[in-house]
């Protein structure tokens, strides 16, 4: 596991393993990657600016890029070494259209910015920020879209029953077991739930966004104990 530095993701995931592992532990990742996109293309314009925040090592923003011509798009992470994965598999883009920001958690962001983005995507990151941090995270992506701007994160949840909790649990368990991990493997990320990412209700999740400010608050997907949401501003 990599050290619990502010400045280094919490996955338990090395950065040069992380795309080759994800997709055993999370059911559907791509296609958070790809309704992710669908969404943005359903809006009323291509975003200008699009900013990935928790942007891992780029892989939503190498499937996105080629589809929005004329967007330019902001990578960050709490990681440096994802940062640094994300530059190399992004290596053959215009580099005028790729601005990688200084590493900081969305909640610690303060660089400035010469354009607000049009859109900012958080996927599978804000859940391991406690419930302060979490809402910080969520005010700052707020603060920095444009008016109508729009946010757009998938997050790990929580069955609102200790009884669903357990239920989700082996549910989970099973997607991973059918994926080759091994039941040690299985149990210590399960062990996770609650210690090291700290996942709240859909409930919850819509509650903080509406409280934030934003002025429509959907959700859009929902599958084994994860969930995406899109919101307005």
């Amino acid at each position: 596991m990599l050290p619990k530095k502010a400045s280094e993701n919490k996955t338990p995931h090395l950065p040069e393993d992380y795309d080759t592992k994800i997709s055993s532990v999370l059911p559907f990742y791509t296609f958070f990657h790809q309704e992710t996109i669908n969404l943005v293309k359903s809006l009323p314009s291509p975003p200008k600016v699009w900013m990935d925040t928790g942007c891992g090592t780029g892989s939503l923003v190498s499937k996105a890029i080629g589809q929005f011509s004329n967007t330019r798009f902001l990578m960050l992470d709490p990681s440096e070494g994802m940062l640094e994965q994300a530059r190399e598999k992004l290596a053959s883009c215009s580099t005028g259209r790729l601005d990688f920001l200084k590493a900081s958690p969305t909640q610690e962001f303060s660089q400035e910015l010469d354009e607000s983005p049009d859109v900012i995507t958080a996927i599978q990151c804000h859940h391991y920020l406690d419930r302060d941090n979490r809402a910080r995270a969520v005010r700052k992506c707020y603060e920095l879209l444009k008016d109508g701007g729009v946010l757009i994160t998938f997050e790990n949840v929580s069955p609102l029953t200790e009884e669903g909790i357990s239920v989700g649990k082996r549910y989970w368990g099973e997607f991973q077991s059918r994926h080759g991990r091994t039941d040690e493997e299985i149990e210590v990320h399960l062990e996770r739930f609650g210690t090291e990412y700290f996942p709240i209700t859909i409930e919850e999740h819509l509650e903080l966004l509406r409280k934030t400010g934003f002025r429509t608050v959907e959700m859009f997907w929902y599958s084994y104990m994860q969930a995406g949401f899109y919101c307005i501003k």
